[in-house]
């Protein structure tokens, strides 16, 4: 099957380097590595056009996604997020294979740290847990790691835009009401803790159990009572301006 990757970005100019180094290294090379930028003001599109990637204007996450999709040709998209690392260079490979061989539609793996300390680590497995407890009754899946059929993308209209947080679970849970929905065992991703690091970790956890509440019992989060924020300078990622 063929496979597009679509990023959204804002200001990745630090991390997008080691993703597209990455991707370059993968057994399976993607037809189309997508960029979604949402007016990046740091080098995020000369770097990406370095990688010879194909640049969309973008939006907040969501919009972003949709807009990268809608120039996608490929039978997969697969959604990642710029602090993402390939770190297994035949992870593409396994997780088209696997997906294929168990007949899915939209599928997730389990997220690992990269970098951080125990606390993120305990942080990490609880959320797989907690996630493939759920399984397939209430899926969900991180933004940064969402394997689909374009076909499935297109049938439920894409990213609902007027979910400003959580939108990947929402789009995800959408999905699996009319495709079959899985875990990936073969691959494991992994992600920054740079998030973590600039908006605290206790207060990051509070937010999001009140956010899992919030889509449990009353549906999805369409205010931003959560402040949620897209984009990373470098002074969030690297320390500095």
């Amino acid at each position: 099957m063929t496979l597009s990757i679509v990023i959204p970005t804002k200001n990745e100019e630090t991390c997008l380097p080691q993703l597209f180094s990455s991707i370059k290294l993968q057994s399976l090379q993607p037809d189309q590595v997508i960029i979604a930028d949402a007016q990046s003001d740091d080098e995020t599109r000369c770097v990406a056009e370095q990688f010879g990637a194909i640049i969309v204007n973008g939006g907040m996450p969501g919009e972003g996604r949709n807009l990268g999709a809608a120039v996608a040709t490929s039978e997969l998209i697969l959604f990642l997020d710029a602090d993402v690392v390939l770190e297994d260079k035949q992870l593409l490979q396994k997780a088209v294979g696997e997906f294929e061989q168990k007949n899915l539609d939209i599928a997730t793996a389990d997220i690992l740290p990269i970098a951080g300390n125990l606390y993120d680590q305990f942080s990490h497995e609880v959320y797989n847990l907690y996630v493939r407890l759920w399984g397939k009754t209430h899926p969900h899946a991180p933004g940064f790691f969402i394997l689909v059929k374009r076909s499935l993308h297109k049938q439920i209209n894409g990213f609902d835009e007027t979910v400003v947080f959580a939108e990947d679970h929402d789009y995800v849970r959408r999905a699996g009401k009319v495709g079959k929905f899985g875990f990936l065992d073969s691959v494991k991703i992994s992600v920054s803790v740079r998030r973590q690091d600039r908006d605290g970790r206790l207060s990051m956890g509070v937010k999001y159990v009140l956010a899992e509440l919030h889509i449990l019992f009353i549906g999805p989060i369409r205010h931003n009572k959560f402040n949620y924020t897209f984009g990373h300078p470098k002074k969030d990622y690297a320390g500095e301006e």
